[in-house]
């Protein structure tokens, strides 16, 4: 199935149309293809790998969605549960918590994004944080284009710390860049910096701290965008 739209939150339930089988695995396929959904996309939204909507669609297996999954796409297309396959009592809300108190499961990476002299990417996944769906909707972010960085070093201090975790929205690596705070991959090195785009269409590139060098007129296709940093965490 190709992927038409990135998923998105609305304000409203983002379903459209009926639901006429009994069948789960049908009604969830009815639901991603009249929202203009792909599996993989849907996959990710859940912390899966890519092919795990596919093959519980089309293959059967696993033989029925996870409790967490399932209340989860429940709360997204705006569904009760038992439409994905929950026993009537829990959609319902008897005997569980219903499908609004679920939390979206966002990725979180390995490795830390360098506020400091600099760390290479590794790229890979080592576990996941929950989130409230409602206050994502309210920040107007996709959970498919999210992820989860812990900054290293303190070149953006008093504003991020050695240690914070910060949320990543990947998909400002395709829009048209605004002031902020980004994390980008330049010479190979993975790193959290203040951008903004300069009259002539060069970048700057800036730490908050005062002890850490900028850099002004940078060619953009020398930076590769990773995202915009939205939110940041930390221990106090």
């Amino acid at each position: 199935m190709a992927r038409k739209n990135p998923i998105a939150y609305s304000g409203q339930s983002n379903y459209v149309g009926s639901i006429v089988t009994s069948d789960p695995r049908a009604n969830l396929e009815d639901l991603i293809r009249k929202n203009g959904h792909d599996f993989a996309a849907v996959s990710k939204m859940l912390g899966k790998n890519p092919a795990y909507i596919q093959q519980y669609i089309r293959r059967g297996s696993p033989r029925k969605l996870d409790e967490n999954d399932r209340r989860r796409l429940a709360e997204f297309y705006g569904v009760e549960e038992d439409v994905l396959g929950a026993p009537k009592q829990r959609a319902a809300g008897q005997g569980g918590r219903g499908a609004s108190s679920a939390l979206l499961r966002i990725r979180q990476l390995q490795v830390g994004a360098s506020a400091g002299p600099g760390s290479l990417a590794d790229d890979e996944y080592a576990e996941s944080m929950g989130f409230g769906p409602k206050w994502l909707r309210r920040l107007g972010l996709d959970p498919a284009d999210l992820s989860l960085i812990a900054v290293d070093g303190d070149s953006m201090q008093p504003t991020l710390g050695d240690g914070d975790d910060i949320m990543v929205d990947h998909s400002a690596s395709s829009r048209p860049l605004r002031d902020g705070i980004y994390v980008l991959r330049m010479d190979d090195v993975l790193l959290v910096k203040r951008v903004a785009m300069g009259p002539s269409g060069k970048l700057s590139i800036r730490s908050d701290n005062p002890q850490y060098p900028d850099w002004d007129d940078v060619s953009p296709e020398s930076v590769n965008i990773i995202g915009r940093v939205v939110w940041t965490g930390r221990r106090l």
